[in-house]
């Protein structure tokens, strides 16, 4: 994932808290580059040397991206809301990337979708959906870096490896 940082991720942090409050308290605001979608998640058993052994070189030898985070919209047929990325350009590449880096990971379940969630837990009511639904994020992100998190817990992940974007190939 690449977590998010300054006003943007603020404002997407206040409607994580408004809208899913127990998401807010378990990760801070990211775009989701790998794990759900295009590629399955990291098998529990990889450890932070094979991560950094496989992401490092890719993070050195690739720019910041600056991404435009789309009008929100339900995920998948599910309850789960978020705001889509358009897949293509260089966060595809970053991608990419990763997926043939000879990482392990598991089946993927989606095609790729990169996207920054802003609900998932509840099933909300449909006036709070329709609200949720409407907001707008005017302001284009930079991914600056990449990060990996490893649940700890059901309802707990800790950061385990971030690496900075750094130059581009």
């Amino acid at each position: 994932m690449a977590e998010l940082t300054g006003p943007v991720a603020d404002r997407i942090r206040e409607i994580q808290e408004r809208f899913d409050p127990r998401m807010a308290r378990e990760l801070p605001p990211h775009v989701t580059l790998t794990g759900s979608s295009g590629m399955g998640p990291t098998p529990s058993t990889t450890t932070v040397e094979e991560l950094r052994y496989y992401l490092e070189p890719i993070a050195r030898d690739t720019a910041p991206i600056e991404v435009v985070l789309q009008p929100p919209m339900k995920f998948m047929q599910s309850v789960v809301v978020v705001l889509p990325i358009d897949p293509h350009g260089p966060i595809r590449t970053l991608h990419e990337r990763i997926k043939a880096s000879g990482l392990p990971y598991e089946p993927p379940r989606f095609a790729f979708t990169p996207h920054c969630t802003l609900s998932f837990y509840p099933e909300l009511p449909r006036e709070k959906l329709r609200d949720l639904l409407s907001i707008r994020i005017e302001d284009p992100v930079t991914i600056d870096c990449i990060a990996a998190f490893k649940a700890v817990t059901l309802t707990r992940a800790e950061k385990i490896l971030e690496l900075p974007l750094s130059s581009g190939a």
